[in-house]
């Protein structure tokens, strides 16, 4: 079987690279030759000779732009998403050699490429991740990519730590047929009234691009009181950890600021802070008095809020600065939040009131009986309890023996490089950032995380140096992108080597974080701030040991580096272009 490969991508030609090698390789695993087409902007015309078009048996077209074809007019040709070769490009072949059609440009292109002018939608969509802005952008490309290659207009807002970027306007969402919320956090839904509206996952959306725009636009529909999610179609309905990481979103900027003033207060002195009317003390009043303060109320205020929308924030945030000034530190935050929001959404949905007070359920009636249920809980059920356990944990953290900090910085560290930015990641992000910020105990632990996720992103970029002759020109590229990311703690650039090889990525990638995370414990080191990479070392006393930092990062990501190089298969270039 002779084979010609079509890429395009409208975002760049790393896809378009990265979907060829996948094909490339499928093919070469069953007996097939095969001839790469890659178009980018500068080369939108196939350069393959006329005698390679003659002799191709089946034609692969995997766009996310429109492309020009009339070279394989009367070719087997099969039309599908750039995105969708990565997954399972072997699947991709066996359906092509089934379901391709000679190609012929004044009939409708088929249904896996476009749709007709007719059945082309118009879509908008939301993208929102927690804790950075990788899967957030990474989730927007591949939806665009995706809808573009079926013919339908989308336009996309990313939200993630840094706020909305390309905000939708009232005229894209009332011209729109259908809304798609692809968000690991809850965001407000009140704007898409009346709108169908289909709920998933920013890693659903990056991994599953097209099925997932089929599947929203088969069975969104519009939210019942504009906050549940549609029940059809398996429509992803907001859960716990979703309300967790809607509030974690929330109190990150604050334990980032708040640790990074703490760490400026050291500049003058680890004890500097002591001296009342110095600078060193106002950016500790800061940054721990007041930072600090307020982190624990934001978490349990914004997980109440997601759980039951304006009117349980309030009651979270006075459940969660009962919390603090309990000593039940961010676990009772956490139990507090979801009190609250759960009292507050049962006395709005739940409670019969006359229609004579009906309207005074959000700002007195709710916000009163859910503060008092809550306030009530945490000083009579929930602080006590949960200010002993969190003592014990705190107590076990700081006077646990090397062997234990060992094995913890291990587990964390292989947790974070397990998927990437996905739910394990996040749950092993999360359980740093609430240690740290209770203080000092937590900042060990955190040390390990930020450490851990760092070397996935780096390994791959230093892979793509050490063993040049197994990665396509396109893949040493993202290598180095991917290297840039692990220094900004930001572990998705290795995300793209992972989809295509996830079977030796991600093992090698979890002993490199469990060897870094380990060593980040073995050596005592302290870091103030949960987030910034390399960068972070910048500010004098945010690490408590740099050099002894810097080498276990440096150790797992050679780890992860030339393991990888070692295991990793294939040929030394995809079939490059000719002019």
């Amino acid at each position: 079987m002779k084979l010609i490969i079509v890429t395009a991508c409208p975002q760049g030609v790393a896809t378009s690279f990265l979907a060829a090698r996948a094909l490339e390789r499928a093919a070469h695993q069953k007996g097939w030759e095969t001839s790469t087409d890659i178009r980018n902007p500068q080369q939108p015309s196939s350069a393959l000779s006329d005698d390679v078009v003659a002799s191709a048996d089946l034609v692969i077209a995997a766009t996310g732009t429109p492309t020009d074809l009339s070279t394989y007019v009367g070719k087997r040709l099969y039309q599908i998403p750039v995105t969708a070769a990565l997954p399972d490009p072997a699947a991709v072949l066996e359906q092509a050699e089934k379901q391709a059609e000679p190609y012929q440009p004044s009939e409708a292109p088929p249904p896996e490429a476009a749709a007709t002018e007719s059945a082309s939608k118009r879509i908008v969509a939301v993208t929102a991740c927690p804790t950075g802005v990788a899967h957030t952008f990474m989730a927007a490309e591949a939806l665009t990519g995706a809808a573009k290659a079926a013919g339908h207009q989308i336009r996309v807002e990313t939200q993630g730590s840094v706020g909305a970027q390309d905000p939708l306007t009232a005229e894209e969402i009332e011209a729109a047929d259908v809304v798609i919320l692809a968000c690991d956090i809850e965001v407000d839904p009140g704007r898409f009234a009346g709108k169908p509206l289909w709920r998933t996952s920013t890693g659903n959306a990056l991994k599953r691009p097209g099925p997932t725009i089929d599947e929203a636009l088969a069975n969104a529909t519009v939210e019942e009181g504009q906050k549940k999610a549609a029940s059809a179609g398996g429509s992803e309905k907001p859960g716990p950890y979703k309300h967790l990481l809607t509030g974690v979103s929330f109190m990150l900027p604050m334990v980032v600021a708040g640790g990074l003033l703490i760490a400026l207060s050291f500049v003058f002195g680890i004890d500097a802070f002591e001296e009342e009317g110095t600078l060193a003390a106002a950016l500790m009043q800061i940054g721990g008095g007041t930072a600090f303060q307020l982190m624990i109320p934001l978490l349990a205020g914004y997980i109440a809020w997601s759980i039951a929308d304006r009117p349980g924030l309030a009651p979270g945030m006075i459940g969660g600065y009962l919390a603090g000034t309990l000593g039940a530190g961010f676990l009772g935050g956490i139990i507090a939040g979801f009190l609250a929001g759960y009292v507050a959404r049962f006395i709005s949905q739940k409670l019969p009131m006359p229609e004579s007070i009906e309207s005074l359920k959000p700002i007195l009636i709710i916000p009163l009986l859910a503060s008092l249920v809550t306030g009530l809980g945490m000083i009579y059920v929930i602080g006590e309890p949960a200010a002993a356990l969190m003592s014990g944990l705190t107590s076990f953290l700081e006077g646990m023996g090397t062997t234990n900090a060992i094995l913890l910085g291990g587990i964390l560290g292989a947790m974070m490089c397990f998927d990437l930015g996905g739910p394990v990641n996040k749950a092993a992000y999360t359980f740093g950032v609430g240690l740290l910020s209770e203080g000092s105990g937590g900042s060990a632990p955190m040390a390990a995380i930020m450490a851990a996720g760092m070397v996935p992103a780096i390994g791959m970029g230093v892979a793509s140096f050490v063993a040049r002759a197994k990665f396509a020109e396109a893949e040493r590229q993202a290598g180095r992108a991917s290297f840039v990311l692990g220094l900004c703690f930001i572990s998705e650039g290795a995300i793209p080597f992972m989809a295509k090889d996830p079977l030796r990525v991600i093992p090698v990638c979890m002993v490199g974080g469990a060897i870094t995370g380990a060593l980040s414990m073995l050596f005592a080191v302290k870091l103030m701030a949960p987030h910034g990479g390399l960068f972070v070392l910048a500010i004098p006393n945010a690490v408590s040991a740099v050099l002894p930092y810097v080498a276990a990062i440096a150790i797992g990501s050679l780890v992860i580096g030339f393991g990888y190089a070692m295991v990793k298969t294939g040929k030394a270039e995809v079939a490059a272009t000719t002019s």
